[in-house]
């Protein structure tokens, strides 16, 4: 069986290894679904680089609302008019990379798998995967140090990519807590406070809807007929948390009743489920702590989960050009290597807000995080 030697291969041939891993990494990657090129979307993505004094940077700009009251009658508007104030964001880039290398032409001889193939498979799996890891840590506030499990990572590099070090915590007034006991949401909640009760509920999410809604989170307005142009925020929990949701009796008589009957229902189906106002999403990658033995809550013996609310700008993605598609030989061409890398980036946008329980105070712009109990 004959091995391909790259240095062979024409720029063209090249460049569609390149693009078909990067079209199914995208395929593959669960925040694909809300990445948009406007304001609009929940994950702005921004394609170019911005020329700046310190470098290019992808940018992504934020507006706040206007603060005064206008004019009333026939006073002179002119001279009085209100500035539009815009602040831009930068997203630092960095490039990740990971490799497979072939044992040598005998080992791929013996082998039924082509190792090209495989290896496109494999490393646009990972590369979706890692991008979709880091996505959700971001939001989170969580540093790269740690897995979605809450484990600290052996042997990683994640952390020396330049943008880990924007990584940030929830702001005061976008981290609450779900005290199951009182049934209330704490604002400026804490991972120590959480109790074995403070499991999610329906209760849950009518509070956090009112509380988004007065701390005038931008939502998502839906742009499809079955959407109605309603307004709504996506919702993110992690598999143990939203199976102790579905338990709560009051969502289930929610989802059973309102929903279509039959085997249609998104309780059997596992289909995402839309209610007052959320587009709930289960999802392996939401921060939790059911990796590690050290937990949440007194003594760190509780498992938490830190449920995420996004609605427009949550989260900017700077994503620069196709992947690099790298192959050589070594040992006189009886090993075949294969590279991959790819330069983007992420960043939390944070926001100076007039508004909400901690008026004049800049805050995440549009992801809260509510620590519960799964």
């Amino acid at each position: 069986m004959a091995t391909t030697n790259f240095t062979r291969l024409t720029d063209n041939q090249k460049t569609v290894w390149s693009r078909d891993t990067w079209n199914q990494a995208r395929n593959n990657m669960f925040v694909n679904k809300f990445l948009g090129e406007g304001p609009n979307s929940m994950i702005q993505r921004i394609t170019e680089l911005t020329k700046r004094e310190r470098g290019d940077n992808a940018i992504v700009t934020l507006i706040t609302d206007m603060e005064g009251d206008g004019v009333a009658g026939d006073r002179r508007l002119k001279d009085n008019e209100e500035g539009i104030k815009a602040f831009d964001k930068t997203i630092r880039v960095d490039q990740l990379r990971n490799a497979n290398k072939l044992e040598g032409r005998m080992a791929e001889q013996r082998s039924v798998v082509k190792f090209r193939e495989n290896s496109r498979d494999q490393l646009a799996y990972w590369l979706a995967d890692r991008c979709d890891q880091l996505a959700f840590l971001t939001l989170s506030g969580r540093a790269y140090s740690l897995t979605n499990q809450g484990a600290t990572r052996v042997g990683s590099d994640l952390v020396n990519l330049t943008f880990a070090a924007d990584v940030a915590a929830p702001t005061s007034a976008r981290q609450l807590r779900w005290n199951g006991t009182d049934k209330t949401l704490v604002v400026n909640g804490a991972t120590s406070a959480v109790t074995a009760v403070d499991t999610p509920t329906y209760n849950m999410l009518v509070q956090l809807r009112a509380y988004l809604r007065n701390s005038y989170i931008r939502s998502l307005k839906g742009t499809t007929a079955a959407d109605s142009g309603e307004e709504r925020y996506n919702l993110f929990i992690s598999p143990l948390a939203y199976a102790k949701l579905k338990l709560d009796p009051e969502f289930l008589a929610n989802v059973r009743f309102a929903a279509n009957r039959g085997s249609g229902n998104a309780l059997f189906t596992g289909d995402v489920i839309d209610m007052d106002g959320f587009r709930i999403y289960e999802y392996r990658h939401v921060f939790n702590t059911s990796g590690t033995a050290t937990k949440w809550g007194a003594g760190n013996l509780i498992d938490g989960c830190q449920i995420l609310v996004a609605g427009a700008q949550a989260l900017a993605m700077a994503d620069i050009g196709g992947p690099t598609w790298v192959e050589e030989g070594d040992d006189y061409e009886n090993q075949h290597a294969i590279a991959i890398g790819k330069i983007f980036g992420f960043l939390k946008p944070s926001f100076f807000t007039q508004y909400g329980s901690a008026p004049n105070t800049t805050q995440d712009l549009s992801v809260v995080s509510v620590y519960v109990a799964q």
